[in-house]
């Protein structure tokens, strides 16, 4: 399920989501300029490599925390930044919306770097880069999740061949989108770190720190949206 947008216009300008979004793409143009030994050089670099925090002197690059940040800006291709800042921009103005711009900002960098951490822990010695926003993004979703469960997402459902577009309450949509993470998680944990692919328990982690920020730490608003 591909989604379009949903259907909670928001009260203000999301600056901070269009600035992300922006610095991101602006990353991203940096890295195609570059040779593709350039971009591995940059990854190991910039990016989150586990290892790096027992073993800096076997992957060289900036010291480990600050690739906790980072390599939320670093991204793998143009299907993985456009399926990001798509994301990224459904969910995320009516985040920014709820939180206020720089609590929404600290948010968004406190759930990649949760996200990071998750992956950490679960390929501790992987010398596998971990770049990207989807961390960060899943923090966003979480939080979505919880402030408006009841907005509804329009999206593209493929049926074999053929696709149609569908409004799709939130609540399922993001519960459904979680429980996948977790199933593939699981089905990849045996190999987590050994290879490239998709850091689900990056995804994972971001996820469940915006669902308890937002469940537990966001003041509640005594109505819902519709």
């Amino acid at each position: 399920m591909i989604p379009i947008r949903d259907n909670i216009p928001s009260r203000r300008y999301p600056i901070i989501t269009v600035l992300l979004i922006s610095l991101n793409f602006l990353v991203f143009l940096y890295e195609v300029s570059l040779t593709r030994e350039q971009q591995i050089r940059l990854f190991y670099t910039c990016g989150m490599v586990p290892t790096r925090l027992f073993r800096p002197d076997v992957v060289p690059g900036l010291p480990f925390f600050l690739t906790l940040f980072t390599s939320l800006f670093l991204h793998g291709g143009w299907l993985h930044i456009l399926g990001n800042m798509l994301f990224l921009w459904i969910f995320g103005d009516n985040v920014e919306d709820r939180l206020g711009h720089f609590k929404f900002l600290l948010f968004y960098v406190g759930g990649g770097v949760i996200a990071n951490i998750v992956q950490l822990i679960i390929s501790p010695f992987s010398k596998v880069p971990v770049v990207g926003a989807s961390g960060a993004i899943a923090a966003v979703m979480g939080a979505y999740f919880v402030l408006f469960p009841f907005a509804r997402i329009s999206s593209i459902v493929f049926f074999f061949m053929f696709f149609t577009i569908m409004e799709i309450p939130a609540f399922f949509y993001l519960f459904f989108w979680f429980i996948w993470q977790v199933l593939e998680g699981l089905f990849f944990l045996p190999f987590a770190g050994d290879t490239g692919g998709i850091a689900f328990w990056a995804h994972i982690g971001g996820f469940a720190f915006g669902y308890l920020y937002a469940r537990y730490i966001v003041p509640p608003r005594w109505y819902y949206y519709r």
